[in-house]
């Protein structure tokens, strides 16, 4: 591991005071990091060194992205759906409901090169009651707004992330605590699964969000900190934090790992890098 995060490589608290932060999304255009504080029902924005609110209420929003276009994609817990975030600020939604019945509560979300967006959609942000869809699923929305469910049993998927070819869909199972691998066929359905990593440890945290970098290797948060997981699936070490993360995205040239924890925005210097979004 010590080829892509240095042994003594500092680990940077940048600001802390917030509820549960989640999502985080750099935006080159701002320099700046998108983030979320879910209980605060706030979306929030770190630029040079400060914390600003952005958007409350939102939704309680969790994991956010860019589409291809540089547009802000949400999903939000407690509005049940996904949405888009158009450039004069208005929210669009544009995933509410599969099959006539309204999701659960949308988690994690990632955009694929062609425009199509995937997302996880299990049942943390509503009671039980609640629940109109008698599965947690993972969804393919196609760029001509047709909602495809691609995966019903995994008990809670949450985070997710492509491979550098998009080949290769990784999600997590914060229930079970396995990651899996599972091969994207050519109309972006998903094949079989490739691989599965049981991430159970006794340590704080489960499997949450990830990234992938240009090489290929995972960066999962999970149990004791920010897991570091080569490409055929051997962990490889793993970044301990102060605080169990959540969420983690690159930033600033694309060495820097920001990771969302708990009460806090913390950013660490790797050695390798991984892809900047649009925007």
């Amino acid at each position: 591991m010590l080829d892509l995060v240095a042994g003594n490589a500092s680990i940077e608290r940048l600001a802390s005071g917030m509820e549960f932060t989640e999502g985080p999304v750099w935006r080159a255009s701002t320099q700046s990091l998108v983030f979320s504080d879910i209980p605060a029902n706030r979306l929030m924005e770190w630029r040079n060194g400060s914390v600003v609110t952005l958007r409350h209420p939102c939704g309680h929003p969790n994991g956010n992205t860019l589409d291809r276009e540089g547009r802000l994609i949400s999903c939000a817990h407690s509005a049940r759906c996904v949405y888009r975030e158009l450039d004069n600020g208005e929210r669009v939604v544009i995933a509410q409901e599969f099959a006539g019945l309204r999701l659960n509560s949308p988690n994690d979300v990632v955009v694929k090169s062609d425009g199509s967006i995937y997302f996880t959609d299990p049942p943390f942000g509503i009671a039980k009651h609640q629940r109109e869809l008698g599965f947690s699923g993972i969804y393919r929305l196609a760029p001509s707004g047709e909602l495809e469910l691609l995966h019903k049993e995994m008990e809670a998927p949450n985070g997710l992330a492509f491979s550098p070819d998009e080949r290769t869909l990784y999600v997590d199972d914060s229930s079970s605590h396995r990651l899996h691998a599972f091969r994207v066929l050519d109309d972006g359905r998903l094949g079989d699964q490739l691989q599965v990593l049981d991430m159970r440890r006794d340590l704080a945290g489960t499997p949450d969000g990830m990234k992938v970098d240009k090489r290929g290797n995972l960066f999962v948060t999970g149990p004791g900190g920010v897991w570091v997981i080569s490409p055929d699936f051997v962990p490889l070490g793993r970044i301990e934090l102060p605080e169990p993360p959540a969420n983690c995205a690159w930033g600033d040239d694309g060495h820097s790992l920001y990771v969302t924890a708990r009460q806090s925005l913390y950013r660490v210097r790797c050695l390798t890098s991984g892809h900047i979004l649009p925007g």
